[in-house]
């Protein structure tokens, strides 16, 4: 019987697999052989693969419009990435190169999308889709850059007040889009998500506000599920209900052309993780289409607002063991060089799982473990897989030289921004130093320091000392 942590792995899923592979012993992501970076840069680290991001835009893309043209869909799909995920300027720039639209949800998101043109990134014709519910100071925004002329602008109202606005401080026309407010699901705290406008006042919102206002054209129905896509009842008839809504709509509102399904393509956190996505997105076309032909109306452009699934699997957070405790019988310890909490607050805030491996000693027996953060939080640790409901890594052996690392993988999304990037941490605990890789002109990985490890003067400053 073997007993090495690759065998585990090999007997328990497939592997290698996408973006996971062995060389020499150590583990390589998406070509990447860790190990070189660690022996440079040391832990811990974050990392970001920018090919993988242009890799997802185009891989949803593809999918849509695969699925569109074998069900003679005659509408259009725009993909629009969601800043919210990931707001950093290396991702941006690589969305951008792939022709993406973009979707904004506060208002220094404006003066991101204003240093964006004014850098030449972006034209003013581009899609910005203004979502959320909107301060004076993110309406007076969005309104500028309408005065401006980026003509595609379309805010998306969260509540049949905020169209007053628009009336008042938009010269010229103005496109608008009507955010539906979704059922939440059976288990859920509350029954109606708290974003958007309920499904039986949106009609009377369209025919008392916009219907007769010649500034406005009505070209997008927003919706979305909180939980994400997927293969329930519940994701399925929350979807029929709105494009029902979009259909009842088209008669009377000439210029609506387009459904925005919003976010929530999952990625993967675990290896054994399973999603058929040509499937879903095949389903979700085919539904909008059948609906729009029993009421014999036109399909809409379909309009997605993909964030973790552009940035997540981009990401990887790499720490070291330090050391291991034996608190008891039962429960051996991995001490790492930072926090999970700081590092990685979805772990902690709402129970996320990522890919976790080791970047060395594959050949090692495996054993059951927690792993620890440094902070003084007892909510500080990470004892849990999605597939196994707790965590094995290799055993470490007390005269080894080199010490254990090991990886989470596709932490690429809202991490560093719910974290605080580069501001106070619990127990004054660093944020890790920041990687960037791409691949040069001959297809060769090249990488760079983005941000070297947080020091204690950068966060004396913060605090005033």
């Amino acid at each position: 019987m073997t007993n090495k942590y690759f065998d585990l792995i090999d007997q328990t899923f497939y592997f290698p697999q996408e973006g996971f592979d062995i060389e020499e012993g150590y583990l390589v992501f998406n070509e990447i052989p860790l190990i070189h970076l660690i022996r440079k840069y040391g832990t811990p680290l974050k990392l970001t693969y920018l090919p993988k991001i242009g890799s997802q835009i185009k891989k949803a893309r593809n999918m849509f419009t695969r699925a569109m043209n074998s069900l003679g869909y005659n509408g259009k799909y725009y993909y629009c990435y969601c800043t919210k995920s990931c707001h950093f300027s290396y991702v941006l720039d690589e969305a951008l190169q792939h022709d993406v639209q973009l979707e904004t949800s506060s208002a220094f998101d404006i003066d991101l999308i204003r240093r964006l043109h004014g850098q030449g990134k972006l034209e003013k014709d581009i899609i910005i889709i203004c979502n959320g519910f909107k301060p004076q100071n993110y309406l007076e925004k969005i309104v500028g850059l309408i005065n401006d002329g980026f003509v595609n602008v379309i805010p998306v109202c969260d509540n049949v007040q905020e169209i007053d606005y628009y009336n008042v401080h938009v010269k010229g026309e103005c496109k608008i889009g009507i955010r539906v407010a979704t059922e939440e699901e059976p288990n859920f705290e509350f029954y109606t998500s708290r974003l958007g406008i309920r499904n039986a006042d949106v009609v009377r919102f369209y025919t008392e506000k916009i219907a007769d206002n010649p500034k406005f054209q009505l070209k997008m129905l927003h919706f979305f599920v909180d939980t994400g896509i997927k293969d329930t009842l519940y994701y399925w008839g929350e979807l029929k209900k709105a494009i029902k809504l979009y259909c009842e709509l088209k008669p009377q509102a000439k210029d609506l052309s387009a459904i925005n399904i919003g976010g929530g393509m999952p990625i993967r956190n675990s290896l054994g993780f399973e999603f058929d996505y040509k499937y879903m997105v095949k389903e979700i076309v085919n539904l909008i289409l059948n609906a729009c032909e029993e009421e014999g109306v036109r399909e809409p452009d379909i309009f997605t607002e993909f964030g973790k699934y552009t940035v997540g699997e981009s990401g990887a957070t790499i720490f070291s063991v330090l050391a291991q405790k034996q608190q008891n019988d039962a429960e051996m310890w991995y001490m790492i060089d930072n926090s999970l909490m700081t590092t990685l607050p979805d772990t902690w805030g709402i129970s996320e799982r990522f890919i976790l491996l080791p970047i060395n000693k594959w050949n090692n027996d495996y054993r059951r473990v927690n792993i620890g953060g440094l902070s003084c939080d007892n909510s500080d640790y990470y004892n849990a897989e999605v597939h196994e409901g707790q965590v094995y890594l290799p055993a470490i052996n007390g005269n080894d030289e080199e010490p254990l690392y090991i990886g989470f993988f596709h932490t690429g999304a809202y991490q560093d921004s719910i974290s605080g990037y580069g501001g106070i941490k619990h127990c004054l605990i660093p944020s890790p130093k920041h990687i960037l890789i791409d691949k040069d002109s001959q297809g060769n990985l090249v990488d760079r320091l983005y941000n070297p490890e947080q020091t204690a003067e950068d966060m004396l400053k913060i605090l005033g000392y």
